[in-house]
């Protein structure tokens, strides 16, 4: 059973992405491009944020104007089997991004109530975190239009303090950090994370009002919340050695204002996670509530968060690209380039289906080889290039044998 939806403005797209964007992991993302230096780092963060927002967008647009989720958008290109994988996946991700999110959030909330109340109990704040998520969601999408605005404004404040900590000595940004990553890498985390929300955009711009407008709102939103996100890890990890903002504003006795961070960052970015994987559940079966299972996906990211360790981070921002940057480069060329438009009654198309498993195979290559771009973008150029062509040699349809009914 699908959720009543309400309307959302520009502005709600653009204080709802910006939210998204502040966020620990942002920060922490920001952090892992350190050993770059500030200068190109911030040369690195922004090429990457503005490629990858982009692509974001245009998915973004396809639910504005088919008034359909992002994961629903595929069964064009993919048939009904292949929308159904790609949905299971995209629950993956973003039940690990639950967990991630959770995780990152106890671990920090953790350290702040050890130093300032000589508390010690991850278990406890991850079921915290949980529970502020699980309430958010309850409320539903009521939560996006009235509650984030004002969530975004008091963090927005909060952030803009933690990054005056950061950056109020500018010599200390000319620190060397240990560690090595390429130009190549350093654009590729920090195109893979507004990639990483692709499959999310249109399950909120479906509810738009205007393409154009909540497509400005929704980029602007995101690229600068990011960037911003990605600038305060980076010169954190350089100036202070660290980029966790709990420890930053505890550094400066801040340990309240710490864990209004920490919760309030952790909340409004996990409510997506949790109410989007609701949302590419119903991909796989409409049998239940998008509410109902929001819930249920934050529970099991909870259980994931307190019994398995995640740290393999980085490989988890790689695993994520690989999978959906040759995915909706298929989508986009159908929808914009080759004009795809119609909701194939193929169980699955195999056409789509080989060239996403190449895009796969070429994206890893790309991350090895370090390509200035980073993997994302040549990824789907190529993938995009070969599809065009091969769609030109073996047909637009899946099967002449098949009838299309228009999509909606």
């Amino acid at each position: 059973m699908k959720e009543p939806e309400l309307k959302l403005s520009s502005l709600s797209f653009f204080t709802l992405w910006f939210g998204a964007a502040i966020s620990i992991a942002e920060i922490f993302s920001g952090g892992l491009i350190a050993p770059l230096g500030f200068r190109k780092g911030i040369l690195a963060i922004l090429i990457g944020h503005f490629l990858g927002t982009i692509i974001f967008v245009l998915g973004g647009i396809i639910g504005s104007k088919e008034k359909m989720s992002a994961i629903n958008s595929t069964e064009s290109s993919f048939g009904v089997y292949g929308r159904k994988l790609f949905g299971i996946l995209n629950v993956l991700q973003l039940v690990g991004w639950t967990a991630v999110m959770i995780k990152s959030a106890a671990v920090s909330l953790n350290a702040i109530s050890v130093e300032l109340w000589k508390f010690n109990n991850i278990i406890l704040w991850a079921i915290f975190i949980a529970f502020l998520v699980m309430l958010w969601i309850w409320y539903g999408n009521k939560g996006i239009k009235y509650i984030n605005a004002t969530a975004v404004i008091l963090l927005l404040g909060l952030m803009v303090l933690v990054a005056f900590i950061t950056f109020k000595n500018p010599n200390e940004l000319n620190k060397t950090v240990e560690g090595v990553i390429s130009f190549g890498g350093a654009v590729e985390i920090s195109a893979v994370m507004p990639l990483s929300w692709l499959p999310l955009a249109a399950d909120y711009t479906r509810q738009g009002t205007n393409a154009k407008r909540d497509a400005i709102g929704s980029f602007f939103g995101y690229f600068l919340g990011s960037s911003f996100m990605y600038a305060i890890g980076l010169g954190a990890s350089i100036a202070i050695g660290n980029s966790d903002p709990g420890a930053i504003l505890l550094g400066v006795n801040l340990g309240i204002v710490a864990l209004g961070v920490v919760t309030l960052s952790t909340v409004t970015t996990t409510f997506l996670d949790a109410y989007s994987a609701g949302v590419s559940f119903m991909s796989i079966t409409d049998r239940f509530k998008e509410k109902n299972v929001a819930l249920i996906m934050t529970i099991i990211g909870l259980i994931l968060a307190l019994f398995f360790p995640i740290e393999t981070y980085e490989s988890f921002l790689y695993a994520i690209g690989s999978v959906f940057a040759p995915l909706f480069s298929v989508v986009l060329t159908d929808y914009f380039i080759l004009k795809r438009k119609s909701k194939t009654l193929s169980n699955i198309d195999l056409l789509s289906i080989l060239h996403w498993v190449l895009g796969v195979i070429l994206y890893y290559t790309f991350v090895k080889i370090e390509f200035i771009l980073g993997a994302t973008v040549p990824v789907m150029i190529i993938i995009s290039m070969i599809y065009i062509a091969n769609r030109k040699i073996f047909g637009l349809k899946v099967s002449e044998t098949h009838k299309e009914s228009p999509m909606n």
